[in-house]
């Protein structure tokens, strides 16, 4: 929605959702709706040449190692010149804290991860097949003031002791919508960009600043193990990962700058 309201006077913005409750939403921002399902490949034939430039924002399915839902999307495709496909930060895995660029092999530890290496395998091979020109970019934690984890800061959800706490990263949704249109101008075919702030927090850190600027209590520290007993496994699994990523090509590339360089100004915006 925020790109549909970057974008609306520049394109005529056609936008797939598979829930005709969002219809008019949709319609009223100024978006053309097409209701269609990626996971139903037989209502997707009349995305077939809608658009010469598609922004891909859709997650994989939730099982599997393959992402069939991007399968489906390239399988019908054609006469597109320009695409950018929102992928994540976690195909990287566990980098033990370590500054992370864009040159680093994926190490993906969780099949949530492995399903995002392959859809940008596959958006690779389809963008070298159809001579289209695809920018990927690795996308960390999505904040906005609706796009809090306010409901478990109130729960009084543990996080990390600093013994065991790992590094996060973060990008507000504005300037992410922003970086959208950027790279659907600026960036170079085939490239990973990294669309990120320069936060460079612990996640505790990152919750304490969420409950100060909401004047809620910190939430509680606590041990790994004991965490493991008190959080679902794939909470726990993103709480385990640790890694810091560079933004030099987003700056330097894409002359990006962000309205948000850090979670602080971001939490701290009127909007937010």
């Amino acid at each position: 929605m925020r790109l549909v309201a970057r974008l609306g006077d520049r394109y005529r913005i056609h936008a797939l959702t598979h829930s005709r409750e969002r219809v008019q939403l949709l319609r009223a921002a100024g978006a053309v709706p097409i209701v269609a399902d990626l996971d139903a490949r037989h209502t997707l034939d009349r995305l077939g040449g809608v658009a010469r430039t598609v922004v891909h924002l859709a997650p994989p399915q939730a099982h599997g190692r393959t992402d069939l839902r991007t399968r489906a999307l390239c399988a019908v495709l054609h006469d597109v010149d320009r695409l950018v496909y929102v992928s994540t930060s976690g195909v990287y895995g566990d980098c033990g804290g370590a500054w992370v660029d864009e040159t680093r092999p994926v190490a993906p530890q969780t099949d949530r991860a492995w399903r995002r290496v392959d859809a940008e395998r596959q958006m690779r091979a389809w963008a070298r097949r159809t001579g289209a020109r695809l920018v990927i970019l690795r996308v960390p934690g999505i904040y906005a003031a609706d796009r809090l984890p306010l409901a478990r800061i109130v729960a009084g959800t543990p996080v990390l002791q600093a013994a065991d706490d790992v590094y996060t990263n973060h990008i507000h949704a504005d300037d992410l919508a922003h970086l959208l249109a950027v790279a659907l101008d600026r960036g170079m075919s085939q490239r990973v960009i990294h669309a990120v702030d320069r936060s460079a927090l612990r996640m505790a850190e990152w919750f304490d600043l969420i409950a100060s600027a909401r004047q809620l209590p910190a939430p509680p520290r606590v041990s790994r193990a004991e965490l493991a007993l008190r959080v679902a496994p794939d909470r726990l699994s993103f709480m385990s990962e640790s890694r810091r990523l560079s933004d030099t090509r987003m700056r330097s590339e894409l002359g990006m700058r962000l309205t948000y360089p850090t979670v602080r100004e971001g939490l701290t915006a009127p909007s937010a």
